[in-house]
């Protein structure tokens, strides 16, 4: 007999059997009455159809933000060997069991222990299973079950955005799409309305209008105007539950903004303006500006002016300042207060950016009249051309008229005016002009060879206001005369072969003129008179400016004649016809059989054997210069300098005077004395060093006499404090060296000096005691001693 035993729950866990897994026949507001219960059975298929159900057995629905006191009561598990004698435990697991879900063991209740929020998590897996409480061993297999949390309408709709910010073009037509706003509901939209959500217009109208399902913002009044306002402020509202009672919602804000289209046409403020410009005002200079009035922005109110007409048309000219947008009005033309003092102009202002679906509003452009009156200004005088060109012959007499310049005073007033050359533009006055009438002549001649053009400036000054003043450039070209004789193109030196035959060419000639010709020179060439028949050469003139020397007899003797000087005569065409006369020299050589020139007797012309006369000059200043190089050495000879105070580089002190001089041992009785030392007395005023050329003479000082015992200490520091209180010595320190070598010396006084004034003989045998160093003297003084025995 077999037995079936069934676990009772409200679905099957873990069995996919279809029937259940279909979704609810009928869906309520509410939950069934009576108890929910999951039967946990082993039975087979058919055993499971047998009770029927209005909803699926294999879920619970739990209702969200449960706000009771107790514990909220889920399901309870069930197993068919349950026989109510707690040999049976019911375990939970899966999703929150033992924390958010709890099961009573021994019932199999369930229980949820905390609140729950559906938009947190909106469905629990778990998962049941019975156990013998004594084996510890399931009695049935683990069934899976699913706890939804039931929605309720806890949460508001929520905007994307707190502000939008949208703009559309002003005049736009009803209806235009402006933008979309978007609000989303965070509860189940599957279920009830808590989740649909319907937009209306809190603030905005009845400007703009939304879609209540779409929440899409448009245009709902007609030609809305920028210029009038241009910021709107729209309040859209987003409420779920359909829109109904009880439903929650959502605001945004939304700013609109009415960009400008081009819907206004310029306008002037005035009709008509006045400006002033005085008739000196420089060309391309502004003289005022005008401005017409555009309630557009940006490049829908740029604006182009232009003159249309008035008799100024071509004496002024308008352009648009970009940053401003006025008409700057500029002169064209030189103002002229005595030809026309007012102008009157009709100026146009016209949109740049000119929109066609707005045209029925009328013209984008308008009109106004510009009046401007010209003032009058003292001007200086005004010539008559803006350059002059005069010609003058170079043979005119001196002041001469050689043209005039005239200039006025365009004023009323017509002041008279006086002319003077501006002498930096004619340094050597060569021209001068009349002050009155404007004439200019010369004051100096002319020469077309040195200077063809002259360009000078003339000044024309108000006699009454000479600052006003003005210049005018006079380009005077000299004519030429025919003032310039024919001459040479070069100087002429040739020689002619003393075999040569008659006949011969030897040279030909050229000629230039200074002067000009506009027919091209025609010189022609002749021997002079006095040479054409006694020449020993005849001349061939050639018609074409050029002429030919040829040789009249066969053979030359260089040293019966070795030069000939041949006058030639040359003339030109022109009138008054101009000649001179030209000499070539001709140099008799001797040359070989093929005419080639070997030597002649003048030394100049080819390599000379002598000395030229520029090597001559050379060595000449050669020989100049050294004598005067020895003439200043002798005299630099003869001037004795006199010998520097201090020599020696290495002594720092202020002056040191140093005497290099060795004496002449004791005969020499010029130099040093030291036997004056030792009487004062015997010193001669008079007497001076011989050595060195004195500087300065002073007048010897008279001092008091020392005592004929008088140490050679004290008479040298006497002499010091002499010296110090001396007004006659040198602002410099002096040092004065002495062979004195003080009293207890043990080896005494080695110097020489001291014999002149001893009378008993020394013996210098002790300096061979005394060592190597003092070899020297021993030898010299023991030789005197040597001498002396002798």
């Amino acid at each position: 007999m077999r037995t079936y035993h069934c676990f009772w729950l409200l679905f099957w866990a873990s069995q996919p059997h279809q029937s259940f897994l279909t979704p609810l026949s009928k869906r309520t507001s509410g939950f069934p009455g009576k108890e929910k219960v999951l039967v946990l059975s082993g039975n087979s298929r058919q055993d499971l159809h047998r009770s029927k159900r209005s909803w699926m057995w294999n879920q619970f629905f739990l209702l969200e933000e449960y706000t009771g006191t107790d514990y909220q009561y889920v399901g309870k598990l069930h197993s068919d060997q349950d026989k109510g004698d707690g040999s049976l435990k019911y375990i939970l697991s899966g999703d929150g069991a033992g924390d958010l879900f709890i099961i009573n063991e021994n019932t199999g209740d369930i229980q949820a222990t905390k609140r729950l929020d559906r938009e947190e998590k909106p469905v629990y897996i778990l998962r049941a299973q019975a156990i013998n409480r004594r084996t510890g061993r399931p009695v049935e297999p683990e069934s899976e079950f699913i706890i939804k949390i039931h929605d309720i309408n806890d949460n508001e709709p929520m905007f994307t955005k707190d502000v939008y910010n949208a703009s559309i073009p002003e005049m736009s037509d009803v209806g235009t799409f402006v933008v979309q706003v978007t609000a989303t509901d965070a509860d189940d939209p599957t279920y009830g309305n808590s989740a649909k959500v319907v937009y209306s217009i809190l603030q905005g109208q009845p400007y703009f209008s939304v879609e209540s399902e779409t929440g899409i913002i448009k245009t709902a009044l007609l030609n809305m105007d920028r210029e009038n306002r241009e910021q709107y402020q729209v309040v859209i509202q987003a409420k779920d539950m359909g829109g109904q009672m009880g439903g929650l919602s959502g605001t945004t804000t939304v700013n609109i903004t009415l960009t400008d289209v081009n819907d206004n046409p310029p306008r002037f403020p005035q009709s008509t303006y006045q400006f002033r410009a005085p008739e000196s005002t420089p060309l391309d200079s502004p003289i005022g500006r005008i401005k017409a009035n555009d309630a557009d922005v940006d490049e829908n109110a740029e604006i182009e002016y232009s003159i249309t007409e008035g008799d100024g048309y071509d004496m002024f000219g308008i352009t648009t300042d970009k940053d401003t947008q006025e008409g700057i009005i500029t002169v064209k033309k030189a103002l002229d207060f005595e030809s026309k003092n007012l102008y009157i102009l009709k100026v146009e202002a016209t949109n740049t950016h000119v929109d066609p679906r707005f045209l029925y509003l009328g013209p984008f452009k308008d009109s106004a009249t510009v009046r401007i009156q010209v003032e009058d200004v003292d001007e200086p005088p005004m010539f008559s051309r803006p350059a002059y060109i005069m010609e003058v012959k170079e043979d005119v007499p001196l002041n001469s008229v050689i043209g005039t310049v005239t200039a006025q005073d365009p004023d009323a007033a017509k002041n008279p005016v006086k002319y003077s050359v501006d002498r930096h533009t004619d340094m050597d006055r060569v021209f001068n002009i009349n002050s009155g009438n404007g004439s200019i002549f010369t004051s100096k001649p002319l020469d077309r060879e040195t200077l063809l053009w002259h360009n000078i400036t003339v000044i024309a000054a108000e006699i009454n206001n000479p600052k006003q003043s003005s210049r005018v450039p006079v380009f005077i070209k000299v004519l030429d005369v025919n003032d310039n004789a024919p001459e040479f193109a070069m100087f002429y030196e040739t020689f002619v072969c003393e075999n040569a035959k008659a006949e011969q060419l030897i040279q030909t000639l050229s000629a230039v003129d200074k002067d000009d010709s506009y027919n091209g020179h025609q010189f022609s060439f002749s021997l002079a008179p006095e040479a054409a028949s006694s020449s020993n050469f005849t001349l061939q003139d050639n018609r074409d400016n050029t002429a030919g020397i040829f040789t009249r007899k066969t053979r030359y003797n260089r040293h019966e004649t070795s030069t000939y000087f041949l006058p030639v005569v040359i003339s030109d065409n022109d009138y008054p016809i101009q000649s001179s006369t030209e000499t070539v020299t001709i140099r008799v050589c001797a040359c070989d059989h093929r005419g080639k020139m070997l030597s002649c007797n003048a030394e100049a012309l080819i390599h000379p054997t002598g000395l030229s006369t520029g090597a001559l000059i050379a060595i000449l200043l050669c020989i100049i210069i050294l004598l005067v190089t020895v003439v200043l050495f002798a005299a630099l000879r003869r001037q004795r300098k006199k010998e520097p105070l201090i020599i020696s580089k290495e002594d720092i002190r202020d002056n040191i005077v140093s005497y290099n001089d060795e004496g002449g041992g004791e005969e020499d009785t010029q130099a040093f004395d030291i036997g004056t030392l030792r009487n004062p007395e015997a010193i001669d005023d008079n007497k001076l060093r011989r050595d060195i050329v004195p500087e300065t003479l002073f007048m010897p000082r008279r001092t008091a006499t020392a005592r004929d015992n008088t140490d050679v200490r004290d008479f040298i520091n006497q002499r010091l404090k002499e010296n110090d209180t001396d007004p006659t010595a040198p602002p410099y320190d002096s040092l004065a060296t002495y062979a004195y070598e003080g009293n207890g010396s043990v080896a005494e006084s080695l110097s020489s000096l001291e014999s002149v004034t001893t009378d008993g003989d020394q013996d210098y045998d002790y300096l061979s005691d005394w060592g190597p160093r003092f070899k020297k003297l021993a030898d010299m003084y023991g030789s005197m001693d040597s001498d002396k025995d002798s």
